[in-house]
């Protein structure tokens, strides 16, 4: 009996013993998250309703095609796919409903192959293969902090630097901090962007008395320049409020009172949190390789491959 229980010992210490301390991680991911090679995403599509179950990979082609412009860098597309695939693994551990995510920016934007034709036309078959590329070289690969999948968020254009989630959201992640991204202002058509309406649809739009009347004052800001909150007519509001009545692409703003029009000058496009990705397409122009984009934005993460 003891020579049984011995060469049992044996036979499962000797593949730990061959495979060395990172095939050894990979298992222990394995035990932790399951095998993700058979993964598949239930994705609610918000126009019918319907939850599919599609297989992981094919999943994330379609969110980076919907995500990010196919003309990006690859290294900006392989950035992409490894947070995509983060962000779905991690709704998918966490969800409590009978889908994981939707298909829509309240999540991921995800477009099935028709969705691709329609959107790419004639650049349809280039666009997908490089899409594909992308997500094929990093298969598998996602993004950690102590050994657990991350939150990955990602947004379009910073206003210079991303935020720290704890100013925009209701907690605070300490791999999801403010970190500078210059390549912006150079890289996104909407790095800047103006908003004007009348001083009548300036209050309308706020429940404010349309007297013509207004004053702006007590504005809170972030670190980084977003608006917190703002004191208007001696009503506080906060930013995203203010965002939604005049549909502005951001909370970094300034507001101006130009006759009887007022302006919003806007910086950014997004809540600021996570990877900006105009910036990524940048620092990949200039040379860095995706891993290097995904640890300037996921502060003290690691990128590990557990399939």
């Amino acid at each position: 009996m003891k020579r049984i229980l011995l060469f049992t010992f044996v036979i499962i210490l000797i593949p730990f013993l061959i495979i060395g301390l990172n095939n050894k991680e990979k298992i222990l991911y394995k035990i932790k998250y399951g095998s993700i090679n058979n993964k598949v995403i239930k994705v609610k599509r918000v126009s019918s309703g319907k939850i599919e179950e599609i297989p992981l990979e094919e999943y994330v082609i379609g969110v980076v095609a919907g995500e990010m412009p196919a003309s990006f860098n690859m290294e900006a597309l392989k950035s992409q796919s490894v947070a995509s695939r983060t962000y779905a693994l991690k709704k998918a551990e966490s969800t409590k409903k009978d889908y994981d995510v939707l298909d829509n920016t309240s999540n991921q934007v995800y477009l099935d192959y028709n969705d691709m034709k329609e959107k790419w036309k004639s650049s349809y078959e280039v666009n997908l293969n490089k899409v594909k590329q992308a997500v094929t070289s990093t298969k598998g690969e996602v993004i950690l902090y102590n050994n657990d999948l991350i939150d990955a968020m990602f947004f379009s254009t910073s206003n210079g630097y991303t935020e720290n989630s704890g100013d925009i959201f209701s907690n605070s992640l300490p791999y999801l901090v403010s970190v500078e991204s210059n390549w912006d202002k150079e890289e996104s058509p909407v790095f800047s962007s103006l908003v004007s309406v009348t001083k009548t649809e300036f209050l309308f739009n706020l429940n404010l008395a349309s007297d013509n009347y207004i004053k702006v004052n007590n504005v809170e800001k972030t670190n980084t320049g977003r608006v917190k909150n703002i004191t208007i007519n001696n009503k506080k509001f906060k930013s995203d409020e203010i965002k939604k009545a005049f549909n502005l692409k951001s909370t970094s703003f300034d507001i101006s009172i130009e006759n009887d029009n007022v302006i919003f000058n806007v910086n950014g496009y997004g809540h600021g949190v996570g990877m900006s990705q105009y910036g990524a397409n940048g620092m990949a122009k200039d040379g860095s390789n995706y891993k290097e984009i995904l640890n300037h934005y996921y502060k003290n993460c690691e990128i590990k491959k557990i399939n």
